[in-house]
Formats: C-alpha cells, structure tokens, sequence
C-alpha cells in the first residue's frame, strides 16, 4: 500500500497525481482510502472508463460528460447521475478522476 506521504510527494496542490503514468492499482486504491472509500468491481469499471476517456479525449470529463459517456458505453442502468454519486460521492467527475490517476476536471472546484 502506498503512505499517505509517498501519494503527497506524487501529487499536485490540488492532490490529484502530478504524472498520470504513475497510477497503480495501490495509488489508486490510497486515494480511494483518503476519499473513505472501499474499491468495489463497479468502482474499478468506471475508473477504468475514466481512463478510457482521458485517453480519448486527453482530459478528465466534467460529471455531464461522465454520465453521458456511462450511458454510451455501461448502458442507463450505470450511466446516471446517482448511480455515480453512489460510487463516488460528492462530485463523481472530481473523486474518480483523482482515484483514476487522472487531472482535476476542469469545471470541478
């Protein structure tokens, strides 16, 4: 597992990793802890489909584009808003991209 100390060294000021190339199962899994959260099967799909967008389109989606781009690719059941919330509270966007290893999303505070 990776110390809190180790993931600040890794991180911005905002607290999202600087790098992306350095994600890990294990950073990820440090800052869903920080988050109080408990990596499930359902959170490691959408973090990977985080990282599928970023790949795609070279930023972390704000949460309209998250949910759309859920519903294209997981389906309605998956791709709403409280589906996501439930996953990632506060702001989805924000918390699985910082999870995800990726950017703060640009229109996140």
């Amino acid at each position: 597992m990776v110390s809190d100390d180790a993931l600040a060294d890794l991180s911005d000021e905002n607290g999202f990793l600087s790098d992306t190339d350095n994600w890990s199962g294990d950073i990820a899994q440090a800052f869903a802890k920080q988050e109080g959260i408990t990596l499930t099967d359902a959170h490691w799909e959408v973090l990977s489909l985080l990282r599928q967008y970023f790949a795609a389109f070279g930023d972390s989606p704000a949460n309209r584009a998250l949910v759309n781009y859920t519903k294209q690719r997981l389906g309605a059941d998956k791709g709403n808003s409280l589906y996501l919330m439930g996953l990632f509270p506060g702001s989805p966007a924000r918390v699985g991209s910082r999870i995800a290893g990726l950017p703060k999303p640009r229109n996140c505070l």
